[in-house]
């Protein structure tokens, strides 16, 4: 880790800390009530997924910091790992169709929003990481791209990290979610918030990863097994 806040990139920013003190504890625990899904992620192994992502957008995308990348995908564990690999390339994340971005990384489902943007790579949200079926010529799979990169990462700068606010505002909004919502090192935080809105990925991603808490992220949530899953997953804060 570098000195200063100022000098790091969002992903050493929240990661860092985490890998020094817990690398192999869980840190991503994604549930998807409807297929009965359950992956769960380490740090170390989130960050190697991130890893390769930012080597991904680097040396295949040939993007540089400060590039805009537009990430139409939801709440998944694969979209943290995306989320943190772009940060770790210093690119700016936006989190809607944006003619000006120079890569798009999409589900097929959002394929239309894509149209003027030069790159897009597409994910396929199966569970273990499965790659697109019938992709049509002239997209990125990025199941297939992302495996073949490198594991390590050293970036080359950062600024603008989510929707035009730079890592330093972004980092300080996490921090300050973290406090307002009672998260602490150590937690483990139950979620089914979206991450559609800048505001909702700082609530319910980057501040749970600020705070050196783990997140418990369930989508198409069935609330009988709520108090199963609380017990199950040790959860200690729910938002």
């Amino acid at each position: 880790m570098r000195d200063h806040d100022s000098t790091l990139t969002l992903t050493e920013a929240v990661l860092d800390p985490i890998l020094a003190r817990e690398p192999a504890g869980p840190r991503v625990t994604y549930y998807d009530d409807a297929s009965g899904a359950r992956i769960e992620l380490s740090g170390l192994t989130l960050a190697n997924w991130a890893a390769k992502t930012a080597n991904l957008i680097r040396d295949e995308f040939g993007l540089s910091p400060g590039a805009r990348v537009a990430v139409l995908l939801p709440a998944h564990w694969q979209t943290a790992a995306v989320l943190l690999g772009c940060w770790w390339a210093g690119v700016e994340v936006v989190l809607h169709a944006d003619p000006d971005a120079e890569l798009a990384l999409t589900t097929m489902e959002r394929l239309d929003e894509t149209d003027g943007i030069a790159e897009v790579a597409v994910l396929s949200l199966d569970p273990m990481g499965g790659p697109v079926r019938d992709l049509p010529v002239g997209l990125t799979d990025f199941a297939t791209s992302v495996r073949v990169h490198g594991d390590q990462f050293f970036p080359a700068g950062a600024g603008v990290a989510l929707d035009g606010m730079p890592v330093s505002e972004v980092l300080a909004e996490a921090r300050k979610s973290a406090v307002r919502q009672g998260f602490s090192e150590g937690d483990r935080v139950l979620s089914s918030t979206p991450w559609d809105t800048a505001a909702e990925l700082i609530d319910g991603f980057v501040a749970v990863l600020a705070a050196g808490a783990s997140l418990v992220q369930v989508v198409n949530p069935d609330p009988a097994q709520r108090e199963r899953r609380i017990a199950s997953e040790r959860v200690t804060a729910q938002r």
